[in-house]
């Protein structure tokens, strides 16, 4: 016997579940007669007769009650499946609602986000900024697929969700070139007395940056801190200070910024986490932005090499 033909079998089961040919030709758009030679060449194939006529009425023989059970089963699955690709479909295009809180770079959330933009079919991206604690509240009323943090969920928090580590690296510094080359000597002695942007009280680099200056017996002159981060590498880039941002953009901020990298420490670590309600995780845009962080974005931060600031001396990757 030849591979059953599907369309055919599909062709019987309409029949059968309709009672008539004629009812089942109308669903099927099909003239009665195609329809009748359709089943008899089915019939043929099969090697067994499926109808046989009681009066005006077609019922099954007992070959085509076993291949109506089967055809069941088949399409039934083939429905499900159906049905199945019509929801993950319908996931991959539902709105992907992304918190970033204030203290991730914009450069660094666009880069953590773009993988999820690159779905076929991309989702639209709905990215709201604010504080941890109302991100929070927003993710807890699962207005929120996904919230992109320098810091994990807390045990004191009250809401059930996931923190998931997408990477972490070291620290860049930056300014622009007329800058460094009125800093004196190398890095880090350079800061020695430099005018410096801070990071806002809420960002956790910032006490990691205090405490490495202090570490380090260095005393720059701090000129402003920023809450906003842009607003930060806005007023670094038009000369007003030195300022910081992770090393798995420096790149890009510096092509950005038009400014110049005059050193980095690996010791002053930066962790960014994405934090996820249990009932939304499994959006694809969220496991797209998880996935790629790890094995891209953040898999080959290594300590930089030294550099060389304009008109300076070789700095330091300490």
């Amino acid at each position: 016997m030849d591979r059953i033909n599907y369309r055919q079998l599909h062709q019987f089961w309409s029949v059968a579940r309709a009672g008539s040919l004629r009812a089942a030709a109308d669903r099927l758009n099909l003239a009665p007669q195609t329809l009748s030679g359709q089943i008899a060449t089915l019939e043929q194939d099969l090697g067994a007769a499926l109808f046989q006529r009681v009066g005006r009425r077609l019922e099954l023989t007992d070959t085509g009650r076993m291949v109506r059970a089967y055809a069941d089963e088949i399409f039934e699955l083939g429905d499900a499946l159906q049905a199945a690709l019509g929801q993950a479909r319908l996931a991959r295009t539902r709105p992907l609602r992304v918190g970033v809180t204030e203290v991730v770079p914009k450069s660094l959330a666009y880069e953590l986000l773009a993988p999820a933009l690159a779905l076929d079919p991309a989702p639209r991206l709905v990215c709201r900024e604010d504080s941890l604690a109302r991100q929070l509240a927003e993710l807890a009323l699962h207005r929120l697929d996904l919230v992109l943090s320098d810091r994990p969920l807390s045990g004191e928090a009250e809401i059930k969700a996931h923190s998931d580590l997408l990477g972490e690296c070291g620290t860049a510094f930056f300014c622009t070139s007329e800058l460094a080359r009125q800093l004196d000597g190398p890095f880090p002695g350079c800061l020695q007395g430099a005018p410096l942007l801070l990071p806002g009280e809420d960002s956790l680099v910032r006490a990691r940056l205090l405490r490495w200056l202090d570490d380090h017996q260095l005393q720059p002159r701090i000129v402003g801190d920023f809450d906003d981060g842009a607003l930060m590498k806005a007023f670094g880039a038009a000369g007003a200070g030195v300022f910081i941002a992770p090393t798995v953009v420096a790149a890009e901020i510096m092509r950005r910024q038009q400014v110049v990298e005059i050193g980095r420490s690996e010791d002053i670590r930066e962790r960014f986490f994405a934090l996820s309600s249990q009932r939304r995780s499994g959006h694809p845009g969220v496991l797209a932005v998880t996935e790629a962080a790890r094995s891209g974005l953040f898999s080959q931060q290594t300590i930089g090499p030294l550099r060389r600031r304009p008109g300076g001396k070789s700095t330091s990757g300490s």
